[in-house]
């Protein structure tokens, strides 16, 4: 058993398919294989099952990942540091989150940052999901992860920063657009543009509107956030989505967002593995981005009422 057959397995485990892992790799099927077959000749135990589409783990599968993925993310992370040490280079920190999440919570935290840590490097590493974002943390060779939270992933830590209150995104000229709030209940009688499908907004947003008895209808589904936004503002549809300070004023002249104060607000913010482990470095840029953040977000989600 070597470091390499976890690593492999671990990212079997994450992907569900050993061709997407071979890719990755840039081997072949049969070598990501191989290093599967020894582990389980190893434990002498079955450790992923094969389905028609891809692969899971078996339950002896889940407890070897379980124990490997977070063990081998702060190897990975060690000896990243202990490079960055031998060559003399100012450092990195490696984030991990969703297409729109920079723009959003983070554009002025990256110019402050900067300024004071010109040496340091920034990388980005777009994720569909916050699921996404607990693989790639679990996975190792990543420092922070901004993501929706949700429920408690084993081996991450979850720390709430920004809370968003819920709004109806219109067109100005729909005849919502004079609302000065509006129901659960009305929302059942608009067609809605669906947030991603695998979103954490759009599962929690799903589950309080079942809890509620509102079935709403969708025509379409988008993407992430700015597009369902666009299209609202273009008359194409309504959506119910997170209240976001960017999409007030001139830049969205034709857009009215109606708070929705009956949904529970929704929380965004760091995970990581273990903050008492997290480097120097990226502590500072996480809690930058925190203090950016408590300046751009009003107190109490007031931003629909502006």
């Amino acid at each position: 058993m070597t470091l390499d057959d976890l690593r492999v397995f671990v990212a079997v485990c994450r992907t569900g398919s050993l061709s997407e892992v071979a890719r990755e790799l840039s081997c072949t099927q049969s070598a990501v294989s191989q290093h599967v077959k020894r582990l389980e000749r190893e434990t002498g135990l079955a450790l992923l099952e094969r389905l028609p589409r891809g692969v899971v783990p078996t339950p002896a599968g889940q407890l070897l990942n379980g124990a490997a993925a977070g063990g081998l993310g702060d190897i990975d992370h060690a000896l990243r540091l202990l490079k960055e040490q031998v060559h003399g280079e100012g450092g990195s920190i490696r984030i991990t989150t969703g297409a729109t999440t920079v723009r959003h919570f983070m554009s002025e935290a990256v110019v402050d940052f900067r300024r004071q840590f010109p040496a340091v490097r920034l990388e980005f590493r777009t994720a569909t999901s916050s699921r996404a974002c607990f693989d790639a943390l679990l996975a190792g060779g990543l420092d922070l992860a901004w993501i929706t939270l949700g429920e408690p992933v084993r081996g991450i830590e979850q720390r709430p920063v920004v809370e968003l209150p819920w709004v109806l995104a219109v067109a100005a000229d729909d005849p919502l657009a004079g609302k000065s709030r509006i129901s659960t209940a009305d929302v059942a009688d608009v067609r809605l543009i669906a947030l991603p499908e695998n979103a954490t907004s759009r599962s929690r947003l799903d589950s309080w509107f079942a809890a509620s008895g509102v079935e709403p209808t969708s025509d379409t589904s988008v993407a992430d956030w700015d597009t369902a936004i666009l299209l609202a503002e273009l008359g194409l549809g309504h959506a119910v989505v997170p209240d976001l300070p960017a999409w007030h004023g001139p830049a969205h002249p034709r857009l009215h967002l109606i708070p929705l104060p009956e949904l529970p607000p929704l929380w965004t913010g760091w995970a990581v593995r273990r903050w008492e482990a997290l480097p120097p470095l990226a502590r500072s840029f996480a809690d930058t981005v925190e203090e950016n953040c408590a300046r751009t977000f009003p107190a109490g989600g007031d931003t629909a009422r502006r």
